[in-house]
């Protein structure tokens, strides 16, 4: 696959505007508030803290440890000098031409640089051949450079002397881990901590991290939908064609962040306590309706418009639309992590489904002296005797153990 030069930054997830929005005391009459978070009992090893505050430390803890260990350089963009042939580059790929490379400062203060592959190559009549690929790289902390989502690493690329990636699954996990600044992780954990206890209450702990990691999967398959449709598109078309809505940055560009996850839950919480009063950056008082969904029309037209970090908007409309859908369907979310036990005792969604099928059950076990009396009109009269109530009566005796 070639690739169009795009930027020089990666492309993190857009903090979120109101992520450090406050729920007023009101929303404390609620009784998502009332209770008490939902305490994980299988993650830990004794401590018991709740789903969202293990997400938060493992946010937190992936950052804080990056910023000790050594950074590492990610391609950003490549593109090919006009005129290689294929079958070059691709012997440039797999490393059976030799290469010189030189780097060049492009921007220290950014901590990029640009990577300008030579290649020596001798025609057929032994004169030199110099063919250039050019590459762009991001310095990227150690962890996250195993962690962080694109198009290329998670479909395919060929990038010049680098080789072949692709297929790495993980990643659509990982990148909710990764942060590209303080600023960035900070309104991203503010969010998760005074929205998350709130989903986390009605779904349970265990449900609430399906809840969190789909959401975080839906905004990396949206934004890997939409780059790569615009990476055809600007390719096919050599960039003279740019369609609305499609992201034309290169297919290498990294995707870090927990907003997509966040949004999720932003939504959920308005679908659970619509009229709750929130503070926009603490000051500006408004419904966590009118904020969720004010923050999901800024997402699309982010998108629509190509304005700054349409690739992290992108995943935020991903996160969004699981978020709306999962919370609407949360027994969809029933048969994730089975492995941890299919009851889960820290959701009051489920708490309220168990106590419901036990008040059916016992409006459908008929008494015994209700039972006795049928039976003895059937020893009298035969079963022909009896009326529909009468049968379904008996059936629902048999099946709950009567007579």
């Amino acid at each position: 696959m070639r690739h169009s030069c795009a930027g020089n930054s990666p492309a993190p997830e857009l903090d979120l505007a109101s992520a450090g929005s406050l729920a007023d005391m009101s929303a404390h009459d609620r009784e998502y508030w009332r209770a008490q978070p939902s305490q994980s009992r299988a993650f830990g090893a004794g401590i018991r803290w709740s789903a969202t505050t293990w997400i938060i430390a493992a946010c937190v803890a992936i950052f804080v440890l990056d910023s000790f260990l050594p950074r590492q350089w990610v391609v950003v963009g490549s593109e090919w000098e006009v005129g290689v042939p294929d079958a070059v580059q691709q012997q440039v790929l797999q490393g059976t031409l030799p290469t010189m490379v030189q780097r060049v400062e492009d921007d220290p203060a950014k901590t990029v640089k640009t990577i300008q592959g030579v290649l020596l190559a001798k025609s057929d009549n032994q004169s030199a051949l110099p063919l250039v690929a050019v590459n762009q790289l991001q310095s990227t902390p150690f962890l996250q450079r195993w962690l962080y989502f694109s198009t290329s690493t998670a479909l395919y690329s060929t990038i010049p002397g680098i080789g072949m990636s692709g297929l790495q699954i993980w990643r659509f996990i990982g990148f909710q881990f990764c942060h590209a600044s303080l600023e960035h992780i900070l309104f991203n954990m503010i969010g998760l901590f005074f929205f998350g206890p709130v989903v986390e209450r009605y779904l349970g702990a265990k449900r609430f991290t399906a809840f969190y990691l789909i959401c975080g999967i839906a905004g990396a398959l949206v934004y890997l939908l939409l780059n790569f449709a615009g990476f055809m598109v600007t390719e096919s078309t050599n960039g003279r064609v740019m369609i609305p809505g499609l992201l034309s940055n290169d297919p290498d560009m990294p995707l870090v962040g927990a907003s997509a996850g966040v949004f999720g839950i932003i939504i959920a919480a308005a679908r659970l306590m619509p009229d709750t009063t929130v503070l926009l950056f603490f000051i500006i008082p408004m419904r966590l309706k009118t904020l969720a969904y004010g923050l999901v029309l800024i997402a699309f037209a982010s998108v629509l418009l190509k304005w700054k970090n349409a690739g992290g908007e992108a995943a935020h409309l991903g996160g969004a639309l699981a978020g709306w859908y999962l919370i609407h369907r949360p027994e969809r979310l029933r048969s994730f992590f089975d492995f941890l036990g299919r009851a889960d005792p820290t959701s009051s969604f489920h708490s309220a489904r168990r106590v419901q099928r036990a008040e059916s059950g016992e409006r459908s076990a008929p008494s015994t002296t209700e039972v006795d009396r049928i039976l003895d009109k059937v020893r009298a009269s035969g079963l022909a005797s009896l009326n529909e109530s009468e049968r379904r009566t008996l059936r629902d005796a048999t099946r709950h153990g009567n007579g």
